[in-house]
């Protein structure tokens, strides 16, 4: 499946309804530098200049789906302190729906404390991390009041997810409930489960999502690959009465089985891995979405495996909004390179480029022969922003503006071969005499033409100008252009075409004869 067909699953994707129980937790994060070991024990000194506070555990599973815009609804419990109070009003801000947030006073508000040291100011890593909970299971109290109303509340959802931390809120109790009430209202269950509960308290689920080392423990199987993981995979369907099983494989990727026995992995693409934190319950999220939407088992893994791309190359816990997802695939890293783009997704991309604070910058042209005077301009035009689109006259077009005996170069190979250039984001090729709809649906910030143009001859330049962009000129190379290039090429031939005039009898037997004598001397 390529990007392009991703791309359409996640426009696809509609607002549902989603339900989220389990483990809340609130992540804090101090950073600093870590500057010397301490002088009274040997341990790391950090001079702290920042601290924050993030969504954890099933708290961070609704976070990223109200991100993914999915409309949530999160139960759990907090304890009656600051940190509880703190977690209601994150949920709160993220457009969380946290009204059946109890507060259970025989608890504290389950707290990870991250210390996050950089040293010499370079890449920042994780050095400690202190855990403030209480793990027992939720009181009969509590515990009854979320039994009394799941029956009622789950038709009006379109999934559940389930994101138990072993914290003490998923009970069996409370667990069969949730996943009979699901039965009954046909909404799909999905679990990410808990290392210490057993995997028997999920049975009945639509699709559980355990990892490697949890398949291991359930199983009693290791499991060192592809084959490993398909078997594990149906003993769980099997032993769970699970629809599907979703193991995931850290670097190995995603294996994904069903109950008639099927499987397939999804490799993960190559990433430059930053912080790990967070994206199990990030591919939790996106394929909750999915399932929520309507969206194919397969489908759904995909994206989860490019969601989890991208949660993967932020520091700490991090919540990837649709815009991002879109805005990988439109890139191509989802499935493959795509430097050549429509319009369509040209306009998306500016879009995304343009919300990240970075500068577009369109040119254009036939770009019929590649060469020296085409690859500096482009040069000097990509360092007037972040991001160079360049547009393409197609063949048809070209043959309008330079003759029937143009283009040399077909409109394929000239987009590709401007696409393999570093300074080249996106290759766009059109119809049209002038790049006018381009500039109207990418609204480009600067507008660039290579040549000894005043700023007024630029082409489309009173479109840029009128929403306040900027028009820019940049130099030739002296004598270097397609038409002096192939008007050479055209001497040349008639040249080469004179000299190659058939010679008499007489000289032919000449140059023979020469031959002959220089090939006795060289042996």
């Amino acid at each position: 499946m390529t990007s392009n067909d991703l791309l359409h699953v996640l426009e696809g994707l509609g607002r549902p309804r989603i339900l989220v129980l389990g483990d809340l937790i609130l992540d804090r994060y101090t950073w600093g530098n870590a500057e010397r070991v301490s002088q009274e024990a040997p341990v790391i000194v950090l001079r702290a200049d920042r601290r924050e506070a993030r969504l954890g555990g099933a708290a961070n599973v609704a976070n990223m789906l109200a991100g993914l815009e999915a409309q949530v609804t999160c139960w759990g419990v907090v304890g009656n302190d600051a940190a509880g109070a703190e977690l209601r009003q994150l949920l709160a801000d993220a457009g969380v729906h946290c009204e059946s947030v109890l507060q259970d006073n025989q608890r504290p508000t389950s707290v990870k404390e991250r210390f996050i040291g950089r040293a010499n100011t370079r890449h920042p890593s994780q050095i400690l991390r202190v855990d403030h909970e209480k793990c027992d299971p939720l009181g009969g109290e509590l515990e009854q009041q979320f039994i009394g109303k799941i029956a009622s509340r789950m038709p009006h959802h379109d999934a559940l997810l389930i994101s138990d931390y072993g914290k003490g809120v998923c009970t069996p109790r409370l667990l069969k409930a949730a996943i009979e009430a699901a039965h009954r209202a046909g909404v799909p269950v999905m679990v990410d489960p808990s290392r210490s509960c057993p995997l028997g308290d999920y049975r009945g689920v639509t699709i559980i999502k355990p990892n490697r080392l949890e398949t291991e423990v359930a199983t009693g199987h290791k499991i060192a690959g592809a084959d490993d993981a398909l078997a594990a995979g149906r003993q769980l369907c099997q032993d769970l009465d699970a629809q599907m099983a979703l193991i995931t494989l850290d670097r190995d990727g995603m294996m994904l089985v069903k109950r008639d026995g099927t499987g397939e992995i999804f490799p993960t693409h190559a990433r430059a891995v930053y912080d790990i934190t967070g994206a199990g319950d990030m591919v939790m999220a996106m394929i909750g979405l999915c399932l929520a939407s309507g969206t194919t088992p397969a489908d759904a893994v995909r994206l989860g495996n490019v969601a989890a791309g991208l949660e993967v190359e932020r520091a700490g816990v991090a919540v990837i909004y649709r815009h991002e997802l879109r805005a990988e695939l439109l890139s191509g890293r989802g499935g493959g390179p795509q430097k050549i783009v429509n319009s369509e997704q040209a306009c998306l991309l500016a879009e995304e480029h343009r919300r990240r604070g970075e500068k577009v910058v369109f040119t254009n042209g036939c770009f019929d022969l590649l060469h020296v005077g085409h690859i500096t301009y482009l040069t000097e035009a990509a360092a007037l922003g972040d991001v160079l689109v360049v547009g393409v006259n197609s063949d048809a077009s070209v043959r309008k503006l330079k003759g029937s005996s143009r283009p040399v170069i077909g409109q394929s190979d000239r987009a590709a071969m401007l696409a393999a250039l570093a300074c080249v984001h996106y290759v766009i090729v059109f119809d049209d005499d002038t790049p006018h709809a381009l500039l109207h649906a990418i609204r480009p910030d600067v507008l660039v033409k290579g040549g000894t143009y005043t700023t007024d001859e630029v082409v489309g330049h009173e479109i840029v100008e009128a929403y306040g962009g900027t028009v820019c000129v940049t130099g030739v190379v002296d004598g270097i252009s397609t038409t002096n290039i192939l008007a050479s090429l055209a001497q040349d031939a008639t040249r080469h075409s004179t000299e190659a005039q058939p010679k008499s009898e007489t000289n032919q037997h000449l140059d023979s004869a020469d031959d002959l004598l220089r090939l006795r001397r060289a042996g």
